[in-house]
């Protein structure tokens, strides 16, 4: 018996992206798939392709709202599935078959509570980012999983939901205090899952990133900041005495 996805949408006046990211998704070959679109009271056109395939969504919304977090924890709440995935309006599944990619792991462990993959990224170049097989707090200082090639388990978000006082990092700081603080299990897929495009809020205020990220970092984890700006501080110089 295959396990239950849910693939949840979060858009706003992007009837573009959205068309490319519903068409992604209901081409999938996995099975069974819900699919969630939480829209922000789209006024572009969005509603009208939303409409045009209502009846191979499992929920959808166009409501004001009061960012992505909330939007996305919007679709949470409607989520029936056994893991949720979230594929923001404008990116889409590197494949026909990128679901499916999961299939064997899920099958094998239902313990698991996330499993990861890997991204094309479409910026000034297009290039595949990779993630590691191992993730720690070094590595959350650093980075973070991407949310497009992530599959989430439900019961991980009766632990927490995204922090809507944050605008750009609560996906950041869900995964952190997920595997640092609460101990999530996750299987790293080492395959391309999706197709992301790097033109969003994050790419565009990284003094807001890096803002939120230490404002959080503070708040959870202290003193682990601390060594971690230490050790970085320490590794910096080493690298400009070595050019000497």
């Amino acid at each position: 018996m295959n396990v239950l996805l849910s693939i949840i949408t979060i858009n706003y006046n992007n009837k573009t992206g959205l068309e490319k990211t519903m068409a992604s998704v209901l081409h999938q070959t996995y099975n069974p798939i819900e699919y969630i679109i939480i829209d922000g009271g789209s006024t572009d056109g969005s509603v009208e392709v939303i409409k045009q395939h209502k009846d191979h969504l499992a929920y959808w919304v166009s409501e004001p709202d009061k960012g992505v977090y909330h939007a996305m924890n919007k679709g949470i709440k409607q989520a029936k599935g056994d893991y949720l995935l979230f594929l923001n309006s404008g990116d889409h599944f590197y494949s026909k078959t990128s679901l499916e990619l999961f299939k064997p792991f899920l099958l094998q462990d239902e313990n698991i509570d996330i499993l990861y993959g890997h991204i094309e990224v479409i910026a000034s170049k297009k290039f595949i980012k990779t993630y590691p097989n191992k993730l720690n707090f070094s590595y959350f200082y650093e980075d973070t999983l991407p949310h497009p090639a992530s599959l989430i388990k439900k019961s991980c978000f009766n632990k927490m939901v995204y922090d809507e006082t944050l605008k750009i990092v609560s996906d950041w700081k869900f995964f952190m205090l997920g595997i640092c603080k609460y101990k999530f299990t996750y299987k790293p897929l080492n395959k391309v899952i999706a197709t992301f495009y790097h033109n969003g809020v994050s790419s565009t205020s990284p003094e807001l990133v890096q803002q939120e990220r230490e404002q959080v970092l503070e708040e959870t984890f202290f003193f682990r900041s601390k060594i971690e700006k230490l050790l970085k501080k320490i590794k910096t110089q080493l690298i400009k005495v070595q050019k000497f």
